[in-house]
Order: structure tokens, then C-alpha cells, then sequence
């Protein structure tokens, strides 16, 4: 850190513990001990750390100051409370700076958090942040128990106790899920790390084994089939692994066969880049951050490639991924604000991305325009067929999501020349009276992708003349785009993959403005294709091709 920044730190510092703020803690008994310490193998992010010695606390476009917290004021349910009251910002920190230097700005914050909640049940005691918050304080256990004041270390490690006696009642209150998963993951962790838990670890494994039943399909992949969430479902599992090591007890197999099998279906949504495809409102994340949690988590799976669970299929060959969403939307119940995005796929070729979702900020905070930010949920933000500009599942005013697909059907086959998936939704059948069909071929040398898009008619519900249909092809920033002279194709040219080709038949090709949402949550411009026409009563198909010219 330069000279200033240490300055800064200090001065913070000084603001947070003025007043002898942390002396008033000294009426705790005597503390408990922790009996081990894990250690967090996932590094945090280095710039969010020196923020946080600069006094800022970061969470997408929210900044709050740390100079005046008050932890009475924070809200405990929006975004940017539960991230503070979490303390998984303390792996940050950790990564910005040493023990000394970090002590003192974390012991300050836990102080002030200590002062407005540990003596009182209120928001903050929510079960799913209990169990974070356990599984970093113990974790963090040397940035934020060095201090000498025995009246701090104390009501920490005593209110710490009283958290997992709450857990230990309230675990199952949590919302299912990857909440409830969190909470029974810190009754363990207290268990097997605070002093006189013991007895609590089997209570917690019966827990989590329940709550895991809820939370994961069969395949591994989340019921909420947010890959965000998959990540974090992946450290909690990992964080949870290091807590069985400090305190040198046998991992059960209900959390290994979990974590691998989370890990698995996390790989099966990767691209190229090593970041997410976008699906669920959310975008790829950031490069380091999940490079940095696949690395540190200790687990190790293979990509997840056939999840009917999951519901997202993978294809890949020499360097070429596909992901295609081939389920219907989560369920209301756990996922408030899911998106239409059934049949949509993303394409990479290598690092480079040339197919995509529009994607969205995920659950941080964003200044990005509400009327976008529901706009990004919808079919047409998806790389797939939108028939008359509606959504394959309707979006209600509230934000939930309606009626549209219910039944999603697959068959898929591999052989010595390319792997074949073929999947249709219901979503069109109530309003339109068509079952949407999607065909996908990766050639083996990954240098062809063949699709085709059909319309066919089923139940009573009837076209009456024609309805409008586009089949939509996101393209990744940085994609330039040339059509062809007979207007049924174009050239798809990046700085990281060679030239792609793409063709169609059945409609006429066109080209829109677009937009992605990044790593960072930010808008990126960038272009799609659309292959448009119209359709009678009677169905119809369009076909087309992604060619890499090398």
C-alpha cells in the first residue's frame, strides 16, 4: 500500500473504534474458544480489499461509506446488507491485506456489528446469514480476533456461540434452497469449531442432508437454476470441506458426493473464457473470481454435459462449447424473478464468445434502468425463437414469472462424426397452438454447428392466418458482422477465433443493434442476428449454420 492509502486505513480506523467503542463490549463472560481454524483456500478480490482499506464498502453500483457505519441502519434484506452482514468481504480484505493491517479495520466492523446486533434477534439473525457469517468469521478467526481486548474477544466468540444455537433451531425457517443449504452449513461448522459444539455436527449433517435433498436436482444443479448461485453453492460446500479438515474429522460422504456433484453441473455452464453463459438474469461473472473459487474449493468434477435435472445440455468438440437451456424456467417459489429463456444457447470458440444471452446484473445492485432490467428476462433477449414478439413464459407485472412451459422433451445421441441434441417446449401450444422444436449438431472437429428451428402444430388452439416469428442470434461484443451478397448469410470476424460463417434458410436474415451485460454488470453494444418470417396454422422451419472457415 502507498503512504496515503495507509493513511487513509488509519484514519478510518481511528473513526470506526472512536470512543472507546469496543471497550463497551466488556461486560461478556469469559470467552469460548474455537478449537480449529479452517483455512479459506479461495483468494478474494485484491481491488475490492484496497476499496475496503479506502473506507469503501462495494457491492455492483452501492458504495457505502465505512468512515460513519452504523449497522443500525443497514437494511439486512437488500443485497448490499446481506453481502456486509455475511462478512464474506473479509476473503477481500484478506487479499488486500496483511493480518496486522487487516485486524484492525475487521475487528472495528465486527465491533460496530456486535454493538447494533448481538444482543438482540432481529434481520441480521436470519438463518442463511448466520450461516455465512460463521463459516468467514471462522475462517477470518485471525483478522478479527487478534485484538487484546478480552471484552471484544468475548462477546464475538460468545455471541458467535449464541448464533449456532439459533441456527441450530431456525436452520430449517430458512428459505429452501441455497439459503437453508448456508444455514445448515454453519450449524456444522459451529459444531465442529466452536468449543462444547460437538454434539451439534450430527444434528447439522442430518440437517444439510435434508436441505441439499431440496436445493439440488439429482444432477447437481441447483432448483434454482441460477449458475450464480451455483458458485456460491460451490463454496459453501468448500468452505464447509476446510471445516472438517481444521478440525481433522471425516468429511461424509452426503457433502462430498454433493459438492462434486455442484461442481460438475457449474462446469457444464462454462464457456470457453472460463466464465458463466448467461442465463437467470445473470451475467458470466469475472474471470478471477471463479477461476479463483474452482481452484481454492478443494473439489474436483468433470463438466456436467446431459443435465435433465439442471435442465442445461453441453456440447463441445476441439475447443467449441455449446450450452443450451433445454428446461422450463424454475419454479416461483425459488426463484422470484427467473427469465423465458428455454431452447437458448451461447456459442464460444475458445475464449472467445460469439453466441449469447443478453444476460443481466444478477441480484447486485445495479443503476441500470428497471424497464432494461426485466427486458433482459425475456425470450427475445435470448438467443432462441420468439413467436410474435411473446415470451415463451409470460412475465406477470410483479416480476414473477406465469404460465408457458411446462413440459420440455430431449433426445440426445453421440457418435464417431458429432453430437446431436434435439429438444422442444410447450411454451407456444396454450397461445398459438405450436410446440417449439430445436435441433443441434456439433460436427466432432468443433468447426460446425447445424440448427434448426421448427414450428409444429399441435392442440386446438389455431393461427388464424400468420403470425410474426424471429429466430434470434446474440453476438458477443467485439464481433463484426458482414452479409453476404444474396442476403442469406454473414461473416462473423473477432481478434480471438477465426472467421465463422453463418447461413440460413426458411427466412430472411437480418441484422439489429444489441446489448450484453459483463463481468462487472455493465452494458456492453453489440449486434444479433435475426432470421424473421412469418408462419401459418400449419407450422414451418428455419435452418441454419455456424461455420468456422479454419
Amino acid at each position: 500500500m502507498t503512504a496515503e492509502s495507509s493513511a487513509a486505513e488509519r484514519a478510518i480506523v481511528r473513526k470506526l473504534a472512536r470512543g472507546s467503542l469496543l471497550s463497551r463490549l466488556k461486560h461478556a463472560r469469559q470467552p469460548l474458544k474455537l478449537t480449529a481454524v479452517p483455512r479459506d483456500h479461495v483468494h478474494g478480490n485484491r481491488q475490492r480489499g484496497d476499496a475496503l482499506l479506502a473506507g469503501r464498502f462495494t457491492v455492483g453500483s452501492d458504495i457505502l461509506p465505512l468512515a460513519d457505519l452504523d449497522f443500525g441502519q443497514v437494511d439486512s434484506s437488500t443485497r448490499l446488507g446481506e453481502q456486509l452482514e455475511g462478512f464474506s468481504w473479509l476473503r477481500d480484505l484478506a487479499a488486500a491485506a496483511s493480518r496486522e493491517g487487516g485486524a484492525r479495520l475487521a475487528e472495528a466492523v465486527v465491533g460496530r456489528w456486535l454493538l447494533a446486533h448481538g444482543s438482540k434477534v432481529d434481520g441480521a439473525w436470519a438463518p442463511h446469514l448466520w450461516g455465512e457469517r460463521i463459516l468467514f468469521w471462522a475462517a477470518y478467526a485471525p483478522y478479527i480476533l487478534s485484538s487484546t481486548d478480552s471484552g471484544y474477544r468475548s462477546a464475538l466468540l460468545n455471541t458467535m456461540a449464541r448464533g449456532a444455537r439459533h441456527l441450530d433451531a431456525n436452520a430449517d425457517k430458512a428459505p429452501p434452497g441455497l439459503p437453508r443449504v448456508t444455514a445448515w452449513c454453519g450449524v456444522i461448522a459451529a459444531g465442529l469449531l466452536v468449543q462444547g459444539g460437538v454434539g451439534r455436527v450430527a444434528r447439522g449433517e442430518a440437517g444439510l442432508a435434508r436441505a441439499l435433498a431440496g436445493a439440488q436436482f439429482d444432477d447437481g444443479g441447483l432448483i434454482s437454476r441460477s449458475p450464480y448461485e451455483q458458485t456460491l453453492l460451490v463454496d459453501r460446500l468448500g468452505l464447509l470441506r476446510a471445516c472438517y479438515f481444521a478440525a481433522r474429522q471425516t468429511i461424509p460422504e452426503t457433502v462430498e458426493g454433493a459438492g462434486a456433484a455442484a461442481l460438475a453441473a457449474l462446469h457444464g455452464v462454462m464457456m470457453g473464457d472460463g466464465t458463466l453463459s448467461s442465463w437467470q438474469g445473470c451475467g458470466p461473472d469475472e474471470t478471477a473470481r471463479l477461476a479463483g473459487l474452482i481452484e481454492g474449493c478443494g473439489l474436483r468434477a468433470r463438466a456436467l454435459r446431459n443435465a435433465r435435472g439442471w435442465g442445461f445440455q453441453r456440447l463441445s468438440a476441439l475447443g467449441s462449447i455449446v450450452v443450451l437451456d433445454a428446461a422450463p424456467p424454475p419454479l416461483r417459489k425459488v426463484a422470484a424473478r427467473g427469465s423465458a429463456s428455454t431452447l437458448a444457447f451461447e456459442l464460444s470458440d475458445g475464449a472467445q464468445r460469439l453466441v449469447v444471452n443478453c444476460g443481466g446484473p444478477g441480484p447486485l445492485p445495479t443503476k441500470l434502468p428497471d424497464a432494461l432490467v426485466e427486458g433482459l428476462r425475456t425470450t427475445a433477449a435470448h438467443s432462441t425463437l420468439v413467436l410474435e414478439d411473446r415470451n415463451s413464459t409470460s412475465i406477470l407485472p410483479d416480476g414473477s414469472l406465469g404460465k408457458g412451459v411446462e413440459d420440455v422433451t430431449i433426445d440426445r445421441s453421440e457418435d464417431n462424426d458429432a453430437s446431436r441434441v434435439e429438444a422442444s417446449h410447450d411454451g407456444y401450444v396454450r397461445t398459438f397452438g405450436m410446440v417449439h422444436k430445436r435441433s443441434l449438431m456439433l460436427g466432432n472437429d468443433g468447426k460446425e454447428l447445424r440448427g434448426a428451428d421448427q414450428l409444429i402444430a399441435k392442440g386446438r388452439k389455431k393461427i388464424r392466418e400468420s403470425a410474426a416469428y424471429a429466430v434470434r442470434f446474440h453476438l458477443a461484443p467485439g464481433i463484426e458482422v458482414t452479409t453476404t451478397a444474396d442476403g442469406m448469410g454473414a461473416i462473423l470476424r473477432s481478434r480471438g477465433a477465426p472467421p465463422w460463417n453463418f447461413r440460413c434458410r426458411g427466412g430472411m436474415l437480418t441484422t439489429e443493434e444489441s446489448l450484453w451485460i459483463d463481468g462487472r454488470g455493465q452494458p456492453q453494444p453489440t449486434t444479433q442476428l435475426a432470421v424473421v418470417g412469418e408462419v401459418s396454422a400449419l407450422g414451418g422451419e428455419v435452418g441454419w449454420q455456424f461455420r468456422r472457415t479454419s
